[in-house]
């Protein structure tokens, strides 16, 4: 097996081949681009079943656009993509000091294109709250985000410690 430049598995006609006799999933796989795959993609085209079909990596410059493509690629229901992350942690706050340690925080996260990785935390913790699984209290740099301690991701009140974000971002 290989890997791209991304930590993505590309796999050769043989290998992919393997797969396939074994009844492997192969949804998410990458293949090297080839005849032999084209010819494979042709006819599961010809017998209308191109759930099989298999793809070729997507080529990207650079590792922004690879994890926008990925981010987009996530399993998250409508509701939560079209989620208004800062109305949500905005209507959390109770002071203007928590108010305006949301809005820092909420700009940093959005100049480094987080905002979606909020929503899906947000989906993440609901799922979890609603089947009943336990996660931790927090750990780590972490618990320096108050917008995290907000969503429910730890318990640890940042405002509260006086814990400063910047611990988070480094």
């Amino acid at each position: 097996m290989n890997q791209d430049s991304f930590g993505r598995i590309v796999l050769d006609d043989t290998e992919i081949m393997e797969l396939l006799y074994t009844g492997f999933n192969i949804d998410n796989v990458n293949v090297m681009p080839s005849k032999e795959i084209e010819l494979y993609n042709k006819y599961t085209e010809i017998i209308n079943n191109s759930a099989f079909s298999l793809k070729e990596p997507v080529n990207v410059e650079s590792i922004e656009e690879f994890d926008k493509i990925n981010q987009q690629a996530w399993f998250m229901p409508e509701e939560y993509k079209e989620l208004d992350i800062r109305e949500l942690l905005l209507a959390k706050t109770n002071s203007d000091p928590e108010r305006k340690r949301v809005i820092n925080e909420l700009n940093v996260y959005e100049v480094r294109g987080l905002l979606n990785l909020l929503r899906f935390l947000v989906y993440l913790i609901d799922t979890m709250r609603e089947n009943k699984i336990v996660w931790g209290v927090g750990r780590g740099s972490s618990v320096a985000s108050y917008v995290l301690y907000l969503i429910g991701v730890h318990r640890v009140d940042s405002l509260k410690y006086n814990l400063e974000f910047d611990e988070f971002l480094n």
